[in-house]
């Protein structure tokens, strides 16, 4: 039987743009008080999880995070780094706004991919939302160059 080369960039691409629509990052549960809370809040701050889920699965970062910093924190520790220009798989971290980032995925072609905050799921949508949000960073990995 023939060896199976396994295509990393193309699964982890392939993962990010099949996301669309998916209601899988929507809740994420804990506890504050011993009241059982949504700390997603039914899917309107899901970037993050969303993000960092997909990270956790190639192993590109050390766990799922629910908040932005937190996410970023541990890119940089797993070797994610600055840069210029976006290419496709690459992390676009946004401005914030009403006192949050946002962040998500660049598909290519001027098209990005993060939580939509109203349809409560991924979504794709112009990389700097028509011009609605500035791009505060761009990160990428050896591992997606």
């Amino acid at each position: 039987m023939e060896k199976i080369q396994i295509l990393f960039k193309d699964n982890y691409l392939s993962m990010i743009k099949n996301s669309q629509g998916t209601k899988i990052f929507r809740d994420f549960f804990g506890k504050i008080k011993n009241k059982k809370i949504n700390l997603t809040d039914k899917g309107r701050r899901s970037c993050a999880f969303f993000v960092s889920s997909i990270l956790y699965h190639f192993n590109l970062i050390k766990s799922p995070h629910l908040t932005v910093d937190g996410t970023i924190k541990d890119m940089r520790k797993s070797g994610w780094f600055e840069i210029k220009k976006p290419k496709e798989g690459s992390i676009i971290l946004w401005e914030k706004q009403k006192g949050h980032y946002h962040i998500g995925f660049y598909l290519g072609g001027q098209k990005a991919i993060s939580n939509n905050r109203k349809k409560r799921m991924p979504t794709v949508h112009h990389f700097t939302f028509s011009q609605k949000r500035r791009i505060e960073n761009l990160f990428s990995h050896r591992k997606i160059s």
